[in-house]
């Protein structure tokens, strides 16, 4: 009950948000609409970014087949420039066939760069089909900070500063 109300009232922010933009942010609007054109489904989250110091949206969608797609847009000019698929776990196949980093590792290298405590781990599928860890971290400071680790280098491929978020975490075990 208590997810599906919070599920509830994060659409109906999301909603109001979308309907809501006014001229001075008519680049969220064009995210939304360019999502919804190449991925129907269910907007479930929206954050915004700093990006080596670029404004950028995430906006999280799950289709009708409970698949969760990530979609970074940019935030001046509304295009999207990155897709990603969601896998459950790095046991899934598409997501272990090209992994040589284990989650502990990457993790101890998000870590290192980014001092903190991990919040979230996700684990994506990029459009190119390889395989990274994003990790929330928390500093002591509250910032919260997502690094991404490609799962096959262990290389940090993507840092970006969450300046807000509005929506649904993702299964809370993780």
């Amino acid at each position: 009950m208590k997810k599906s109300l919070l599920n509830t009232l994060a659409m109906a922010a999301l909603g109001l948000l979308s309907a809501n933009v006014g001229a001075a942010d008519t680049s969220l609007e064009a995210c939304i609409q360019s999502v919804k054109q190449q991925k129907p489904g269910s907007l479930v989250k929206l954050e915004k970014l700093n990006v080596n110091g670029k404004g950028v949206y995430e906006l999280e969608v799950r289709d009708s087949n409970h698949q969760e797609w990530e979609f970074m847009c940019d935030a001046d000019s509304g295009k999207i420039i990155e897709k990603e698929a969601e896998v459950a776990d790095p046991n899934s196949l598409a997501f272990k066939k090209n992994a040589k980093v284990t989650e502990e590792d990457a993790a101890a290298i998000a870590l290192k760069a980014h001092p903190g405590t991990i919040k979230e781990v996700e684990y994506e599928i990029e459009e190119s089909g390889a395989p990274s860890y994003e990790f929330d971290i928390v500093n002591d400071k509250g910032v919260e900070t997502k690094v991404e680790v490609d799962a096959a280098s262990g290389k940090i491929i993507e840092t970006a500063i969450e300046d807000w978020e509005i929506g649904e975490e993702h299964d809370e075990k993780r």
